[in-house]
């Protein structure tokens, strides 16, 4: 099986001082389901911010999609991304656009047709039972709907890898359990990898995974 992300010896930091993650090593294969867990200000969500590029390995190697990260270029990031999908913790949805064109956001960057974008988009307002919600924006919608959305907009472009920091963290329980089915859906019918930051691996989800837990700045994987 290919690996997507392949970390070798890998150190982040925000400031040179002080090390985040130290010199740490994995490898997360194609089509695999990974929880990330570990304490509040363990490096969670700095791990997945360097898995797409947004924090640059301090010292180390990490390959995301055969890409090296370590200096890598603003193109070529750019181009990895449009393989990603991305879901954060505060939806990061655009309040100026309605939540049809928030979900074609990724279709518009990859440059695909207007007939070809707003079936997506319709389909994918139906797989979030959202679709009642068309034309509305953002504000209008509960905390729920919007990572709904969100989730949306993260799956329209078919990525080879979704990334999701902490992505049921402040939902109800219907939004948080539809959250995981779609996440589920994608690794399982289409063999997406899926990488997701959690303070809780979910009881009730029938998937097979791999668990990471990150302490002290090291990584290992629980069993």
């Amino acid at each position: 099986m290919d690996k997507v992300i392949v970390a070798k010896e890998l150190s982040l930091a925000y400031d040179k001082d002080e090390m985040i993650i130290k010199e740490v090593s994995f490898t997360i294969e194609s089509g695999s389901f990974v929880f990330i867990t570990g304490a509040s200000g363990s490096g969670k969500s700095t791990l997945l911010k360097s898995i797409y590029g947004a924090l640059k390995p301090h010292n180390g190697s990490l390959l995301v999609g055969g890409v090296e990260l370590k200096g890598v270029s603003k193109s070529k990031l750019n181009l990895l991304r449009r393989h990603l999908g991305i879901v954060f913790q505060d939806y990061k949805l655009i309040n100026e656009w309605d939540i049809d064109k928030n979900i074609s956001l990724p279709l518009i960057i990859g440059g695909y047709e207007k007939g070809v974008t707003q079936k997506q988009v319709e389909k994918l307002l139906k797989h979030v039972r959202l679709k009642h919600q068309s034309g509305k924006y953002p504000r209008e919608l509960s905390g729920g709907e919007q990572q709904r959305v969100a989730m949306a907009r993260a799956l329209a472009h078919n990525p080879i890898m979704v990334l999701a920091d902490e992505p049921t963290g402040n939902l109800d329980d219907y939004s948080a359990q539809l959250i995981w089915e779609l996440l589920k859906g994608a690794n399982e019918q289409l063999g997406t990898t899926i990488v997701v930051v959690t303070h809780r691996i979910p009881q009730t989800l029938n998937v097979d995974y791999r668990h990471f837990h990150i302490e002290y700045g090291n990584i290992h994987e629980v069993h």
